[in-house]
């Protein structure tokens, strides 16, 4: 594709950002950095704060107290259309009764940009994301990935320097996550803007992310790239979090600490510690077993078709460098 469009990502800061309701706190002490240009990803379970968050970020919401800064500005009392971001939501939230082409040009519309330059934008939009043959088409009329792509578009005409967008795949098969998790990945480096992405898939956070903002409970469990967040887990939650499987997480007599093993970290030796084998999963690749320990349940990834039976016992080995230790009170890691 030959586009000459570039534009360049502005920074974002949150300092100190709370989101109360009367006595109820939805967000406490939020403070993080993106860098301009990165790709950011606020991860964590239902009900976090994550959309809350990005809705401060979009001015769509105020916070109770703290500040919100895009590009060096402080943009904490500015509205939506004053913050030079451009959004993408779950929904796609695309006008049923305009075609593909109105859709994508509403925003420029609205704001009253020369007719000239909206169809210079469309024409790079339509260009990146191969989308020609639909501009005459309504929304009912498209399939969820390309009722994405026309929501991507509108977002990419705003020629914003910050791309907000809220679990824009949750609507979207397996398979077509997958290919439109690529995508968008590579429109964000193309374009060099900066994008803050809401999901609660860990593997869409591991797979596009610079930056993780893990968030629990409305505060910020850990912020780091996925590979710290990986290997390096602060928290026990953070290690549950990430990874499929996740960690296991669990007790040892004698052992004062919470144990963590990741289940490739793990595998079936001459000696160790026995389990008994309850459930055995092959994927292809590997296969996912499902142990017990003394009442605690283990998983190990082995790779290939591993043959245990459910009821088997088997001894465990691993390195002792893979285990994580943590906290069995606050969950924090222990060095």
């Amino acid at each position: 594709m030959s586009s000459s469009y570039s534009s360049h990502g502005a920074s974002v800061r949150l300092i100190d950002v709370e989101r109360r309701w009367g006595s109820s706190s939805a967000l406490s002490g939020i403070s993080f950095s993106v860098e301009a240009g990165s790709f950011c990803v606020l991860l964590g379970p239902s009900g976090c704060g994550k959309t809350t968050l990005l809705r401060i970020v979009a001015g769509l919401e105020q916070a109770t107290s703290g500040r919100v800064e895009i590009g060096g500005r402080d943009v904490t009392n500015l509205p939506p259309a004053a913050r030079n971001v451009a959004m993408v939501f779950q929904s796609y939230a695309l006008f049923p009764h305009l075609s593909v082409r109105e859709n994508i040009l509403f925003g420029l519309k609205a704001r009253s940009v020369a007719t000239k330059a909206q169809e210079s934008r469309l024409a790079n939009a339509v260009d990146i994301l191969g989308i020609a043959a639909l501009l005459d088409r309504r929304p009912g009329q498209l399939s969820g990935g390309q009722q994405q792509r026309v929501a991507l578009g509108r977002a990419i005409v705003a020629e914003a320097p910050v791309c907000l967008m809220d679990e824009p795949l949750s609507n979207l098969d397996a398979q077509l996550r997958a290919d439109m998790r690529r995508e968008i990945l590579a429109l964000q480096r193309r374009l060099g803007i900066t994008m803050i992405y809401v999901t609660h898939d860990q593997t869409e956070a591991m797979a596009m992310a610079d930056q993780v903002v893990l968030l629990r409970g409305g505060h910020i469990e850990q912020d780091a790239p996925p590979a710290t967040l990986y290997t390096t887990p602060a928290t026990s939650f953070a290690a549950g979090f990430l990874g499929t499987p996740p960690m296991n997480l669990f007790r040892l007599p004698g052992e004062d600490a919470l144990l963590g093993l990741r289940p490739e970290a793990l595998r079936v030796a001459a000696h160790g510690h026995t389990v008994r084998v309850t459930h055995a999963e092959f994927l292809g690749a590997d296969t996912i077993f499902t142990c017990d320990l003394n009442g605690q349940t283990l998983l190990i990834r082995a790779p290939g078709h591993a043959a245990h039976a459910v009821g088997e016992t088997v001894a465990l080995d691993f390195d002792p460098a893979a285990l994580h230790r943590f906290n069995p009170q606050s969950g924090h890691r222990l060095s």
